[in-house]
């Protein structure tokens, strides 16, 4: 790989876009290294949840590859590679975590908010300015910051292109927690030691009935519940689980 990083400690994998020098911009490049990595991470055992963040700490992803982006025409637009990618992003089977260290703007922020959860650092800034470049967030971002924050904050940032500080992410449920630069990497090691902590079977179909729950009806997504429910009732960890809290003790949980 040429523009990113991974490195796994302890169950948690973190993948660096490592592009400082344009602020970690998403080229064609950098899409397809993280399709590959993605790819090579859901097989792994030792992986049981991803991270992603950019080099520096200017910037996460500060967007797309303008130069790149000039050159875009009508089939590039309708073959919608930025937004495949993020949308394996989403559909990820382990969880998955944002640690925005700097400016999430355009692919950028898509990149976050593709991911189940985002944290972010106090010099964090989020935005969508696409329309100043006469075009609009392609890569899922209409859709999924209007599901995050509202429709009506949504159409506000994308047609004004206005950015958010990490305060006002947080107020408004973009981020769910905002922590110094220095205490970013360590806040992220707590999240991941917590959610690491719980049945992998349960985080794995807790987040898939979440996910398929938004897109559906509200009976209906509590069928895709039920049907979970019953499922991770047969499971050894779950009868761990249940005995390891009867008899006061850390589970061991096998995945099984």
């Amino acid at each position: 790989m040429k523009t990113l990083t991974v490195e796994v400690d302890d169950r948690l994998a973190v993948v660096t876009v490592d592009r400082p020098e344009v602020r970690n911009a998403l080229s064609r490049q950098v899409l397809a290294e993280l399709r590959d990595v993605l790819a090579d991470l859901r097989e792994r055992d030792d992986v049981g949840l991803v991270a992603f963040t950019g080099a520096g700490d200017k910037a996460f992803v500060a967007g797309a590859d303008i130069s790149q982006l000039r050159h875009y025409d009508l089939h590039t637009g309708l073959a919608a590679e930025m937004q495949r990618t993020f949308d394996v992003v989403e559909a990820f089977p382990k969880p998955t975590v944002a640690a925005v260290n700097g400016f999430a703007l355009g692919g950028g922020c898509e990149l976050a908010m593709a991911c189940d959860i985002r944290i972010a650092s106090e010099n964090a800034r989020f935005g969508l300015p696409e329309t100043t470049l006469s075009v609009l967030p392609g890569a899922g971002g209409t859709q999924r910051l209007a599901r995050l924050v509202g429709t009506g904050r949504a159409i506000e940032m994308i047609l004004t292109g206005r950015f958010v500080d990490a305060a006002e992410a947080h107020a408004i449920g973009l981020v769910t927690a905002v922590v110094p630069a220095d205490d970013l990497p360590g806040e992220l090691r707590r999240l991941a030691d917590q959610i690491l902590a719980k049945g992998p079977l349960a985080v794995r179909l807790a987040k898939l009935v979440v996910r398929a729950g938004m897109d559906a009806d509200q009976r209906t997504g509590q069928v895709i519940e039920q049907l979970a429910q019953a499922l991770l009732y047969t499971t050894a960890d779950k009868a761990e689980g249940t005995s390891a809290f009867l008899e006061k003790r850390p589970p061991e949980f096998k995945g099984a």
